[in-house]
């Protein structure tokens, strides 16, 4: 799954000469079809749910369960950069989070130590899903697999099928559970790593190296880049920010349960493949993987206000992907017929 710094769909600044702007904006929708399609979609349900959509409280509700899907399509964005894939940012999440209560309940460490204890921990498989993808050339997708199902039955175990709970501290608490101006802590969260990843993934000889890696490891090698270095460093950080979400998953549900987690993974991986059909088309990018995860909060948060089912978040979904790498394909395999 290469990632590409591709120009398929991105207009140039000599191609948007001499066009009409009806002419500008359909070239336009292409790049930026999501973003399109959830300011439309924010209007209509604005519109057609005047006493409920439009409200902070909406707002609070929307960050408050969205934060935790955003944080994780940004740890597996990282890898995807790379052109690998890291399945354990669904399955690390439960044993993050259930960690991070236990150390502090049934062995009495103090709550900082034990969210070190967990980043620290996160980190180290991190560092081990590189070691079997770089070293010992395992598929990406076959070692985070078989890698979050050990994570996933360590839990099992662990908890023994029941739920880990206890009184907290009130510090643990305000990771999740703090407001500033109104709106989740969790929120501002999300807002600083996007800025941090998008300075570093932008603007700084680390994100270039990575894009160059996803393009052509092969080509990124010939010229000088230490291709494993980055890969192992990009699983490394996906799996920093895995834990990171599970003490904040912790920190809101306050119980810990290995029940609660896998959920997170396909909402997760669909948020980041959305962020590569958007803003940058054929490159994953942080601005895009927000919008795609901002789409999947607005449009199920409409839908359910609406009255639907249970049923309608994986539908919602699996819909939103296929229809957004769909537009972006049917623009790409068009422009490369007119240059034809």
């Amino acid at each position: 799954m290469p990632s590409l710094e591709s120009n398929a769909l991105e207009p140039t600044k000599d191609e948007m000469k001499g066009l009409s702007a009806s002419a500008r904006l359909i070239r336009l929708a292409p790049v930026y079809g999501l973003v399109i399609l959830m300011a439309v979609l924010i209007v209509l349900f604005s519109i057609l749910l005047p006493e409920t959509f439009p409200t902070l409280l909406n707002l609070r509700a929307i960050l408050s369960d969205k934060s935790i899907i955003a944080m994780l399509s940004l740890a597996a964005m990282i890898p995807m950069v790379a052109g690998r894939i890291d399945l354990t940012v669904g399955y690390g999440i439960v044993i993050w989070h259930i960690l991070a209560i236990s150390l502090q309940t049934m062995f009495g460490v103090p709550w900082p130590l034990a969210v070190l204890i967990v980043i620290v921990l996160g980190a180290a498989v991190g560092f081990l899903n590189g070691l079997l993808v770089e070293v010992a050339k395992i598929d990406s997708f076959i070692a985070t697999l078989g890698t979050g199902t050990v994570m996933y039955s360590v839990a099992l175990w662990h908890t023994g099928g029941r739920q880990v709970v206890g009184m907290l501290p009130n510090g643990f608490y305000a990771i999740n559970g703090t407001f500033i101006f109104g709106l989740p802590i969790t929120g501002f969260y999300v807002l600083a790593l996007s800025l941090l990843m998008w300075v570093v993934l932008e603007y700084t000889p680390v994100g270039r190296y990575l894009y160059a890696i996803g393009a052509n490891q092969r080509a990124a090698e010939l010229n000088g880049i230490p291709t494993r270095k980055f890969v192992v460093g990009a699983f490394v950080c996906s799996g920093l920010l895995t834990a990171i979400t599970g003490v904040i998953l912790a920190s809101k549900l306050r119980i810990g349960q290995a029940s609660v987690g896998l959920e997170y993974l396909l909402p997760a991986l669909v948020g980041a493949f959305l962020g590569s059909t958007t803003i940058k088309p054929g490159r994953v990018n942080v601005w895009g993987t927000i919008v795609g995860v901002a789409i999947l909060a607005v449009g199920i948060s409409g839908i359910q206000q609406f009255g639907g089912s249970f049923w309608v978040e994986p539908l919602f979904n699996g819909c939103t992907l296929l229809i957004a790498i769909g537009i972006a394909g049917y623009a790409q395999r068009r422009k490369g017929a007119a240059k034809r």
